[in-house]
C-alpha cells in the first residue's frame, strides 16, 4: 500500500494509505455522520469542492449501488478509517476503491478519523489536501475557495420525467445540483417533472404554466448565485414553490434575508428538527454548510428549528405560496420521517393553503 498525507492548513499533517485515484487534490474537508448511504454521500451534487471525511470507521461493506446514486461524483477527495475491500451485497456492481478510480478521486484510510472530526468541530471546516509530499508552502492551499459549483453540478439541458401512473401536476424543478430522489419523489405522486438548468430564466419556466416549481439542493455559498435569485424573486407568488436545501437558502436570499456559514454545518442522517408549528420532532437527513437567518426574513415565518443548535430549518411563505426546508425529506436510505412535505407541496398545487 503507498502512504499518503492529508495536510490542514493549520499545518497539521496526518499520514495514511492511498486508494481510489493515485492523484494530489484539495478541497473543503467536512465531516458526516451517516453510519450507511456512503453511495448517496458520494454521489450527492452538494458535496463539490469538498473533501468528505466519514465519521463512521468501516466504509465500503455493501459495495457500489448504481441504482442508489443521486447523480454524478463531485467530491474532491474521500477519507475514511478502514475501507472495505471485499463487499458483500446481492445489488453490489463493484467496490469503494474502484468506484473512486473510475472517477479519478483520491481517497485516505488508516487515519484518526475521530481526531480529526474533533479537530473541525473545534476549529470549524478548513481546506486540506491529499497528496504524496507534504508541502513546505501551503499558501495555495490555504487560499483555496468552493466557488462556481452550481454551474459546475447543474445539468446542461432541460429533462422531462413523466409521473408514475396518471399524470396529475407538472412541477418544474430548477437543478442547482438535483438529487435524483427529489424527481422520484415527485414522479410517485403522480407529477410529471420537468428538470431545469440553473440558468433557466423564470420567465421560460413560467411561460410553460406548470402547477408548482421546485428549488433543489445544491453546494457552495448561495449568496454567489445572485441570477438564480434574481429568478426565484420573479417566480415567488406566481405558483406554488417548495425549495430544499440551497433551494431553502436562496429563496430567504430573494425575500429579502440574509444567510451566515455556520462553524462546521450539519452532515449526516439523525439531526433533531422541531416543528415550531406543532410538537413533533423529526429525525432527518442533512448536507449544508450555510443557514438562514430567520430573523432577516420579513416576510415569512420560521416553521423548523434545528433541535441541538436552534439554526433555522424551514421557512414558511403564506402570502406566496411558498415554503421551504433545510433538511432533506427525499432522504435515500432515509430517514424518511419528512417525506409528508411533499404531499404539502401537492395540496398545495391543488389550492390548498399553508
Amino acid at each position: 500500500m503507498k502512504t499518503g498525507y492529508l495536510v490542514l492548513a493549520d499545518g497539521q499533517v496526518f499520514q495514511g494509505l492511498r486508494f481510489g485515484a493515485e492523484t494530489d487534490t484539495m478541497g473543503e474537508l467536512v465531516f458526516t455522520t451517516g453510519m450507511c448511504g456512503y453511495v448517496e454521500t458520494l454521489t450527492d451534487p452538494s458535496y463539490a469542492g469538498q473533501i468528505v471525511l466519514q465519521t463512521y470507521p468501516l466504509i465500503g461493506n455493501y459495495g457500489i449501488i448504481p441504482e442508489d446514486f443521486e447523480g454524478d461524483c463531485h467530491v474532491k477527495g474521500y477519507v475514511v478509517r478502514e475501507p472495505c475491500g471485499h463487499p458483500s451485497n446481492f445489488r453490489s456492481k463493484g467496490d469503494l476503491d474502484g468506484f473512486l478510480k473510475e472517477r479519478n478521486i483520491p481517497g485516505l484510510y488508516g487515519v484518526d478519523t475521530r481526531q480529526l472530526t474533533r479537530i473541525i468541530r473545534e476549529s470549524g471546516v478548513m481546506n486540506a489536501m491529499i497528496c504524496d509530499q507534504v508541502p513546505a508552502d501551503l499558501s495555495t492551499l490555504r487560499s483555496y475557495a468552493v466557488t462556481g459549483v452550481v454551474e459546475a453540478v447543474t445539468r446542461e439541458a432541460p429533462a422531462v420525467f413523466p409521473a408514475e401512473g396518471e399524470t396529475r401536476f407538472r412541477v418544474a424543478l430548477l437543478d442547482y445540483g438535483a438529487k435524483n430522489n427529489i424527481i422520484q419523489e415527485l414522479r410517485k405522486r403522480g407529477c410529471e417533472v420537468t428538470v431545469y438548468p440553473a440558468s433557466a430564466g423564470a420567465e421560460a419556466i413560467l411561460s410553460t404554466a406548470p402547477d408548482g416549481v421546485m428549488l433543489s439542493n445544491g453546494p457552495g455559498d448561495p449568496a454567489e448565485n445572485v441570477y438564480q435569485i434574481e429568478q426565484i424573486q420573479k417566480i415567488l407568488g406566481k405558483v406554488p414553490l417548495f425549495g430544499i436545501c440551497l433551494g431553502h437558502q436562496l429563496t430567504a436570499l430573494a425575500a429579502g434575508g440574509t444567510t451566515y456559514k455556520l462553524k462546521y454545518g450539519h452532515r449526516g442522517v439523525n439531526q433533531p428538527v422541531r416543528d415550531l408549528n406543532g410538537v413533533r420532532t423529526y429525525i432527518t437527513s442533512q448536507n449544508h454548510g450555510y443557514a438562514v437567518d430567520a430573523d432577516s426574513v420579513k416576510i415569512g415565518r420560521a416553521s423548523f428549528a434545528n433541535a441541538n443548535d436552534g439554526t433555522c430549518e424551514g421557512m414558511d411563505y403564506p402570502g406566496l405560496r411558498a415554503f421551504t426546508v433545510q433538511f432533506h425529506p427525499e432522504a435515500r436510505g432515509g430517514p424518511h420521517d419528512t417525506a409528508f412535505l411533499f404531499d404539502r407541496f401537492v395540496e398545495l398545487m391543488k389550492g390548498g393553503e399553508l
